[in-house]
C-alpha cells in the first residue's frame, strides 16, 4: 500500500488542531534522523586520532564521552523520539587527520560497522543503522558490499570533511561517485556531510555535487547533513543552500529524492533573522525536503533541542508538523527488515 506523506502529515496536523501558530500540543519530533554512538573500537582508537599531528584543533569533550546505546535510548524516551538514524563513526579510521594511518584501520571500520548494525538487529524499533566508509580508500568499495544484502544495515554514511575530499578534483569526484553508485546497487540509503576543507566552499561544490554525483544515487535517497554545511549558519552554509535552492528550481527533478537534516545547522542562540532566512531557504527548495536530527551526543539532551529549539524556525503549522512528523510512519523497507522510517514522499507500507 502506497501513501503520500504529505497529505498523511496533513491530515495528522488536522488531527491535532493545529492552527496558524504552534501549540504546546504538537507532538515530539518522531525521528532523529543524525546521531552517533562510538563502538568500543573508535573508543579505543580515539586518544591516538584525538593526539595525532593531523588534527587542526583539539576533540571536543563530547566527542570522546563512552556514552553507550542506553544512554542515547533514555535520552530519546525522555524527548518522545520513536526512533533514531544511528551514523556509525567508522571512517575515523581512515582519516587523513589520523597520522600516521594505523596498519590495522579496515579492521577497526569492520569492527566499528558490525557493531552499529547489531544495534539496529537488537533494538529493530528504536535504531536504523548507517554504515560508515571513507570514499576516497581501498576499503570503501568492498565494505560497502559486504552489507549489500543485510537489511539492517540501512544506509551509509560518508564524511567529506573527515575524510578530506576536495570536490573539485576529477579523482575524488570519481571516486565519490563510485561511491554513490556501489550504496545504490545495494540499495541503501545515503547520508552525507558534504561540506569539505575549502575556505571557500559553497555554490561551485554544490553545483558539481548535483551535476556529477547525485546522479550515481539512481535515485535511491540521499540526505545532506546539516543541511550543507557542517553546524551553523556562516556564509559558506548560506551560499551552499542557496545554491542547492537554485539548482532544484532549475532543475526539481535533479533532486526527486534529496533531503537535508536541520542537526546543528541553528540552536537556542540563533537570532531570529537569521531563522528567518533560514526558512527563506527550507521553502525556495522545499519544506518537505527537510527532516529533524540532532547530532548527537553534540546537541546535548535531546528534548530541548529537538522539541524546543525546532519550535523557533518561524514556519507555519502545517510545514512544522512535516518536519517534525517526517519519517514518522513505521514502514519495512525489505521484508525481514528493521521498521525502517524513510523521509520519502512515498511510504511503503507492509500489509
Amino acid at each position: 500500500m502506497r501513501l503520500n506523506l504529505v497529505a498523511v502529515l496533513a491530515a495528522a496536523a488536522a488531527a491535532f488542531g493545529v492552527g496558524a501558530a504552534v501549540t504546546e500540543e504538537a507532538p515530539p519530533v518522531a525521528v532523529d534522523h543524525h546521531v552517533h554512538v562510538h563502538s568500543p573500537a573508535i573508543l579505543g582508537f580515539l586518544p591516538d586520532y584525538c593526539s595525532s599531528p593531523g588534527r587542526v584543533n583539539a576533540c571536543p569533550e563530547v566527542f570522546i564521552r563512552p556514552l553507550t546505546v542506553d544512554d542515547l535510548l533514555a535520552d530519546m524516551d525522555a524527548a518522545g523520539v520513536r526512533q533514531a538514524w544511528l551514523m556509525s563513526t567508522a571512517y575515523l579510521a581512515e582519516s587523513p587527520m589520523m597520522v600516521p594511518l594505523r596498519p590495522d584501520a579496515p579492521d577497526l571500520i569492520r569492527a566499528a560497522n558490525d557493531f552499529t548494525v547489531d544495534l539496529a538487529r537488537t533494538h529493530p524499533d528504536r535504531l536504523v543503522a548507517f554504515i560508515g566508509v571513507n570514499p576516497l580508500t581501498p576499503t570503501a568499495l568492498p565494505e560497502i558490499a559486504r552489507w549489500a544484502g543485510e537489511p539492517f544495515a540501512f544506509g551509509v554514511k560518508l564524511h567529506l570533511t573527515n575524510s578530506d575530499v576536495d570536490l573539485r578534483d576529477p579523482a575524488d569526484v570519481a571516486a565519490l561517485a563510485a561511491v554513490f553508485r556501489a550504496a545504490a546497487t545495494g540499495g541503501k540509503t545515503i547520508m552525507i556531510h558534504m561540506r569539505t576543507r575549502a575556505e571557500d566552499y559553497g555554490a561551485q561544490d554544490v553545483r558539481i555535487f548535483l551535476d556529477q554525483i547525485l546522479p550515481q544515487a539512481q535515485g535511491v535517497p540521499v540526505v545532506i547533513a546539516h543541511s550543507g554545511g557542517w553546524g551553523g549558519l556562516d556564509d559558506n552554509t548560506w551560499n551552499a543552500m542557496a545554491a542547492f535552492a537554485e539548482g532544484l528550481e532549475q532543475n526539481s527533478k535533479a533532486g526527486q529524492n534529496l533531503y537535508f537534516d536541520l542537526a546543528q545547522v541553528f540552536d537556542a542562540d540563533t537570532s531570529d533573522a537569521n531563522l528567518a532566512r533560514l526558512v527563506v531557504l527550507m521553502r525556495r527548495i522545499g519544506t518537505e525536503r527537510f527532516v529533524a536530527g540532532s547530532d548527537w551526543p553534540f546537541s546535548g539532551p535531546l528534548d530541548p533541542y529537538l522539541n524546543d529549539v525546532l519550535a523557533r524556525l518561524p514556519l507555519t503549522a502545517e510545514e512544522l508538523m512535516l518536519v517534525r512528523e517526517a519519517g514518522g510512519s513505521s514502514a519495512r523497507r525489505r521484508r525481514g527488515g528493521p521498521a525502517a522510517t524513510l523521509p520519502l514522499p512515498l511510504v511503503e507500507l507492509c500489509p
